[in-house]
Order: structure tokens, then sequence, then C-alpha cells
């Protein structure tokens, strides 16, 4: 079952953008993981300082893993370093995917008939 992590983290807004910039090894290293389906960082344009996270694993185990490589460890000491002011992340464990535009290109709430 697909684990999405989303949230933010809030640094001090002139260290922001370095945290990421500096932060790109551990990024990559992590894209490179086995189960990593996305794994990104972004700067939001409106609220100075927050970093935005987001990050798709196939699965429990995908994750687990992550959580035990040494460029997850080394990321975590990286942020430390730019004026971590909070954050707020999450995991979701998501039991239905689906397409949020049917085949005639209406965005749909629902799930039904949609399975990806």
């Amino acid at each position: 079952m697909p684990i999405l992590i989303a949230g933010t983290i809030d640094f001090d807004p002139a260290r922001a953008e370095a945290a990421i910039r500096e932060g790109e090894p551990y990024i990559e290293a992590s894209r490179r993981e086995k189960g990593c389906v996305a794994y990104n960082w972004a700067l939001d344009p409106l609220v100075p300082g927050r970093v935005h996270v987001y990050e798709e694993w196939d699965d429990e185990a995908a994750l687990a893993g992550h959580f035990r490589d040494e460029s997850y460890h080394s990321m975590r000491n990286h942020l430390g370093q730019y004026g971590l002011i909070g954050s707020s992340v999450r995991k979701y464990r998501c039991d239905a995917v689906a397409s949020v535009y049917d085949g005639q290109g209406v965005p749909r709430p629902d799930f039904q008939g949609e399975g990806e």
C-alpha cells in the first residue's frame, strides 16, 4: 500500500534556500532508494523560510528502509544547521489511488472505476 509523506519545515528565511540547495545530495540519495516513487523539497513562494516536503514510497517496507539509510540520518543533521524553527510532517497510508481526471478530462472527487 503506498505511503505519502507531506508537510512543511520552517527555517530562518535567510537560510531556507541554502538548506535545499546544499541538501541536494540527500534528496538525490533518497530518490535512488528502493521503493522511492517521489521525493522533493520546495520553497513556499508566499511564506518566507517555509519548505514543503513531499515523498511517495511503495509501501511501509520501503519507508522503513529509508529511515535506516545513512543519507536519512545525514539529512536530519544537515537540516538542523539552517535555523530550523519548526516542522509539521505527516505520513499517509493510501488505500486507493486514482487519476484526478476521468477519460473525458473531468476532475473526479471519487475513486469509483478509476483504479491505477
